[in-house]
């Protein structure tokens, strides 16, 4: 029998990345907040890749963490090697990247939720609905018990009717053996929102000590290491210990195994019905897709100091176990490796994201966010960045404040989002810096810079994070102001000088900060003009540097931000009547109708929406603007 076991204000319903940041968004915020979970020891858990970060990923935790999120604090606690990846790149596509103890990672998410104070944890299976007056306020528990919320955030991961496949072996399960959810997908569908089935996959985990690593390439750490909170710029991690990565392959004798048995597999017998990540495909995919290939890179990764598993990254599979086993002894050094879990695909319940406001609220069904794996996304980072927004819109909505809304020129999380809810994805959607076209501006080292503001101005980013955030900027604009006032003369000694550094002569008095702009001239090799340079932190430099060195492209980029906004600025109504509008295509009507973007830009983002449906809009808002001005002379 039912009952009324809380009454909250948010109640959020799954603790994996996204509903961890939606509950500590929502709670930090003043909301008091139930998150349901249906195991405990499940909370941040990473049932995949043992790491934060990497491509565009990056990117999205120290944006996070800007905004006042919690994964970037939390890998720094428990990271066992970092390494900032395509340094020998320009500075857009730098991004950080961390391996990490899984289990600690997991005990350290779980103490901060259990010291929050609004934040109510609670083990249970979230069943159904609860509505009042047909207005959806709450969930019902798989016990009988009844959150009674203002707002719901569902984060349910890969647990929706939860299915593995091994080859011929398929069973009802969610990720690394945990119970799957198999009862809220029918209330979903419910309220009238369609179901599709997705499909994310794992490799084996194997015994360390059953693996050969003398023929490997080590993977270390960087040896200095870049948190990822600006929290902890200033820290030193010199004396954190680090553990090493390896790098093997596949040999043509293992890929002859693979081809021997790629009918076994679960994708090829048709038992999946979704579709799987493009970017991290399986081992039977990379090697039917690149048949000349005779290798394949394969990353082994520990999953914590106190275990001796190995993730072996690049070979995820949902072939028999049986031929897994086989396969993977024929990779190198891995020729006695011993299975501790195999590998698996899993398939789980999405949605349609385009069913989703900007602000991640169902369209339709007031007061439901959605964030995660549940919108079609891949990955802990873009789980945890929609996490954060929902929570803190959820909470916004209460307080009856406008939502947040990142546009895609502010913020990766931007793109990420306008991406989901405006073109929508059939297969897990993953981040990368390609996928930002204003990615210059949008760099992983200036994501407070950008964001921390807004932070503040919710209510997330506390004292501490903003005076911290004040200080780092300051510092930023201070040495940039300093170097502008710093004349470089051309005289015999200073010409001199720059010979000797490769650089061009002087003509002219200079700013030491336009010889900053020499390719050839860095900030530190420049010291030789700067005497007086004060003793600065080693972020705050490089930040610098880079808004000097790449000012020309950064100028550039912000004029094709000027004409982005414009579009962004001409804003769409919710109640539109698009079939109405002459000139549209049909097509075009029926994909406006049903995504309802918010304004001209996002409705340029539609697949199926032409430049000419776009010019059409814009002449009907100029005519009712006109409309509106003539009425009002009239009056």
């Amino acid at each position: 029998m039912d009952f009324l076991a809380k009454t909250v204000d948010v109640v959020v319903v799954g603790a994996g990345h996204a509903g961890c940041e939606a509950a500590l968004a929502a709670a930090r915020m003043g909301m008091e907040v139930a998150l349901i979970t249906m195991n405990l020891n499940s909370i941040a858990a990473m049932n995949c890749n043992p790491n934060i970060g990497g491509t565009g990923k990056g990117h999205l935790v120290r944006e996070i963490d800007a905004l006042g999120g919690e994964i970037g604090r939390n890998i720094d606690k428990t990271f066992i090697q970092s390494r900032m990846l395509n340094r020998s790149k320009g500075p857009a596509v730098h991004s950080l990247r961390a391996q990490a103890d899984k289990w600690n990672y997991h005990c350290a998410m779980k103490m901060t939720l259990e010291d929050e104070k609004n934040i109510h944890l609670i083990q249970d299976e979230a069943a159904s609905f609860y509505f009042i007056d047909d207005e959806l306020s709450g969930i019902v528990c798989k016990t009988g018990a009844i959150y009674k919320a203002k707002k719901t955030v569902l984060a349910t991961g890969t647990y929706l009717r939860g299915r593995v496949f091994m080859g011929e072996v398929n069973f009802s399960s969610g990720p690394d053996g945990m119970q799957p959810a198999n009862l809220l997908t029918s209330s979903i569908e419910g309220i009238g929102i369609e179901t599709m089935r997705m499909k994310t996959g794992t490799p084996a985990r194997v015994h360390r000590d059953s693996i050969d690593f003398s023929g490997m390439e080590i993977q270390k750490g960087d040896d200095e290491i870049h948190p990822f909170s600006f929290s902890n710029f200033d820290k030193d991690y010199s004396d954190k210990e680090q553990i090493d990565c390896y790098l093997t392959y596949t040999t043509p004798e293992c890929h002859e195994i693979i081809r021997e048995n790629i009918g076994r597999s679960a994708m090829a017998m048709g038992d999946i019905e979704g579709k799987g990540p493009r970017y991290c495909p399986s081992i039977e995919d990379k090697v039917t897709r690149f048949a000349d290939r005779d290798r394949h890179q394969v990353f082994l990764e520990p999953e914590g100091l106190l275990t001796k598993e190995i993730y072996v990254q690049g070979v995820s599979s949902s072939l028999p176990v049986e031929v897994q086993m086989a396969l993977y002894k024929k990779i190198d050094g891995l020729e006695h490796c011993e299975f501790m879990r195999p590998a698996y695909a899993i398939e789980y319940d999405a949605i349609d994201a385009t069913r989703l406001d900007r602000s991640l609220e169902v369209m339709g069904v007031h007061n439901l966010f959605m964030a995660g794996q549940i919108n079609g996304s891949s990955g802990y980072e873009e789980a945890a960045a929609q996490g954060l927004v929902a929570g803190i819109n959820a909470a916004l909505s209460i307080q009856g404040r406008d939502p947040l809304i990142l546009r895609r020129d502010q913020a990766y999380i931007g793109v990420l989002i306008d991406d989901l809810v405006t073109k929508g994805t059939r297969e897990p959607y993953r981040m990368m810096t390609a996928r930002a076209e204003y990615r210059l501006t949008l760099r992983q080292d200036n994501a407070d810079l950008r964001l921390t503001e807004i932070g503040r101005s919710i209510g997330l980013v506390g004292d501490e994070q903003y005076e911290g955030f004040l200080a780092r900027r300051d510092a930023i604009e201070n040495e940039r102001k300093r170097l502008a006032s710093i004349q470089i003369n051309p005289t015999e000694e200073n010409i001199q000088k720059l010979e000797e550094l490769g650089s061009a002569t002087l003509k002219n008095a200079t700013p030491l900060l336009n010889l900053m702009q020499r390719p050839e001239l860095t900030y530190d090799k420049l010291a030789i003009f700067d005497e007086n340079r004060p003793a600065l932190p080693r972020h705050v430099i490089e930040e610098v540097e880079t808004e000097i060195r790449y000012k020309g492209y950064i100028e550039k980029q912000m004029a094709q931000i000027q004409k982005f906004r414009k579009m962004e600025n001409k804003l769409l109504s919710k109640d539109l009547d698009y079939t109405a509008i002459k000139g549209l295509r049909n097509e075009a009507k029926e994909k406006l109708s049903a995504i309802r973007p918010e304004s001209v830009g996002q409705a340029g983002r539609i697949s199926g929406v032409s430049p000419a449906d776009i010019n059409v809009l814009l002449i009907y808002l100029e005519q009712k603007n006109r409309e509106a001005t003539n009425e009002l002379g009239d009056a």
